[in-house]
C-alpha cells in the first residue's frame, strides 16, 4: 500500500471515529414529535380519540420511527383506542415521564461516549419516543430505537425511578441496534439464542450506563441462582417463543417473567470476565452467532458467583 494511501485511510478512520465520539457526546437525537401530535389529538377528543382518528391523524402522519415501530409491533389506531378505553390512566400518566427526557439525553450522551470507546465505529441512530398500545416498552433495529412512552412510564417494576428506567432501557436497546442477530426476528430461535441476544444487550446496558434494564430480576433471583440456572440449562434447546424464559410478561414473585434476560446477561458477564482482551470480548458478545460455542467458551455454569 502506498504511504499516501495509508495516510488517507488513517486520516479517514480517525475522522469517522472522532465524528462518532462527538455525536455520542452530544447525546442521541431523541424525537418526541409523535408524542406532541398524539396529545393534541387526545385533548381535542376529550381524552377519547376514536380508532379512525388515531389511525389517520396520528399513525398515518407519524415519523419514520413511529411508522417502523407500528409495523414491528402491530400498533394500530384500533389497538391504541382499545388500550385507552381499558386503561385510561396509562395515557394520562405518560406525560409525567416526558419531563425526564432532557436528563435522559444527557446521561445517554455519556453512555454512548463510553460505548464508542469500547466498540469500534458504533452507530448511534435516533431514539423515537412515541405513544403505542400499552406495550412493548421499546424495540430497536439498525435504523433506531423506538420507545413506547406510555408503556415504559408504566413499567415501574423494572426500575422505580423514571429517569433511570429510560436511561437503562434505551442503553439496552442500543445494544440491539448493534447486534446482527437482532435485526431479523426468528420464530425458531432457541432459548439459548434469544437469551444471549437479550442478555448481551443487558450486559451492554450495564457496561455503559451502570445498570441492566430488568433491574428487578437482580433482587428476585438472589440466592436462587443455582436452582434457576439449572432449570435454564435443561431448556437451552427449546424454542424461545412459548418457553418459560422469554416474552412471558411480569410473572410472579416466585417465578418472574423473562428470566432468560437475566441468565443471558450472566453468561455474557462470565464470558467478559474470563477474556483477556475486553474489547474483543465485547465484540463477541454483541456479534455472537454460534450460541453453543459462545456458551462453552464463556465458562458459565449454573449458580456460579459473578458479583
Amino acid at each position: 500500500m502506498k504511504p499516501t494511501t495509508l495516510l488517507l485511510l488513517t486520516t479517514t478512520s480517525l475522522f469517522l471515529l472522532t465524528a462518532a465520539a462527538s455525536s455520542a457526546e452530544r447525546g442521541p437525537e431523541i424525537r418526541t414529535g409523535d408524542v406532541d401530535r398524539f396529545y393534541a389529538i387526545y385533548e381535542q377528543a376529550g381524552g377519547k380519540p376514536t380508532a379512525q382518528q388515531l389511525q389517520q391523524d396520528y399513525l398515518d402522519q407519524g415519523s419514520e420511527g413511529l411508522i417502523e415501530f407500528a409495523k414491528m409491533r402491530r400498533i394500530t389506531g384500533e389497538r391504541i383506542a382499545t388500550a385507552n378505553a381499558e386503561r385510561p390512566a396509562l395515557y394520562i400518566d405518560a406525560r409525567r415521564c416526558a419531563a425526564a427526557l432532557p436528563a435522559v439525553k444527557t446521561r445517554l450522551g455519556v453512555a454512548l461516549t463510553k460505548l464508542s470507546e469500547l466498540y469500534p465505529a458504533p452507530s448511534f441512530p435516533p431514539v423515537t419516543v412515541a405513544i403505542g398500545r400499552g406495550k412493548p416498552v421499546g424495540t430497536a433495529n439498525a435504523s433506531g430505537v423506538m420507545i413506547g412512552l406510555e408503556a415504559l412510564c408504566a413499567a415501574n417494576f423494572l426500575i422505580p425511578d423514571p429517569e433511570d428506567r429510560f436511561v437503562h432501557v434505551i442503553a439496552h436497546e442500543y445494544g440491539h441496534v448493534l447486534q446482527p442477530g437482532a435485526q431479523v426476528e426468528n420464530a425458531e430461535s432457541t432459548v439459548l439464542q434469544a437469551s444471549l441476544l437479550e442478555g448481551g444487550a443487558e450486559f451492554v446496558a450495564e457496561l455503559i450506563s451502570g445498570s441492566i434494564s430488568y433491574g428487578h430480576l437482580l433482587s428476585a433471583t438472589r440466592g436462587r441462582e443455582l436452582e434457576l440456572e439449572t432449570a435454564f440449562a435443561a431448556d437451552l434447546d427449546k424454542k424461545a417463543q412459548g418457553s418459560a424464559w422469554l416474552y412471558n410478561g411480569l410473572g410472579t414473585p416466585e417465578r418472574p417473567g423473562d428470566l432468560g434476560y437475566w441468565v443471558g446477561y450472566r453468561i455474557a458477564k462470565a464470558y467478559y470476565r474470563q477474556a483477556k482482551d475486553k474489547k474483543a470480548a465485547l465484540r463477541d458478545i454483541i456479534e455472537v452467532s454460534d450460541a453453543k460455542a459462545f456458551l462453552a467458551k464463556s465458562g458459565w455454569r449454573p449458580g456460579m458467583a459473578l458479583d
